[in-house]
């Protein structure tokens, strides 16, 4: 029903959707269900950053993806009826420095934009695909940030 095709003012029919409905809720999913290990992550790297500027940084984006899980959290109950529940035992793997933890981060992020491209493809109401595109304007802004935390300490260690 989601996927029906439309014809346009010039009497064609677009091509279907490239992602279904199902394929976007099982990414949304997977989405939410990394939010504890991520916070984990976050947590750490807050706890190492050098400087109140970049423990600033690292919170506000923290903050961000807090946000984004609640929005994921109503794209998935909208649709489903159903809550995501949090994985029990998560542990995440420690950075081997401050630096690697941010350049995790940053692919992390630019990584996720992939995901989300994906996610918001196969939604079929505007509403939906609004609150997909907001978090992914989100996650390309956290990549710049993260692209100047490693600018400013690249410059300290020279």
């Amino acid at each position: 029903m989601f996927n029906m095709p439309y014809m346009n003012h010039c009497g064609m029919y677009p091509p279907m959707p490239y992602k279904t409905l199902e394929e976007a809720l099982a990414l949304v999913k997977d989405a939410i269900q990394g939010e504890r290990e991520d916070e984990l992550f976050y947590d750490y790297l807050i706890s190492v950053a050098p400087t109140q500027e970049e423990k600033n940084i690292i919170t506000d984006i923290r903050n961000d993806e807090r946000r984004h899980n609640k929005m994921f959290r109503q794209i998935y109950k909208a649709f489903t009826c159903q809550e995501v529940a949090p994985p029990a035992d998560v542990k995440f793997d420690k950075p081997k420095s401050y630096i690697d933890g941010i350049k995790k981060a940053l692919f992390g992020e630019l990584a996720a934009v992939e995901k989300y491209r994906d996610i918001r493809a196969g939604l079929p109401y505007r509403y939906y695909r609004d609150m997909v595109f907001e978090i992914i304007t989100d996650e390309l802004k956290h990549a710049d940030k993260y692209n100047y935390i490693l600018t400013i300490n690249c410059g300290k260690m020279h």
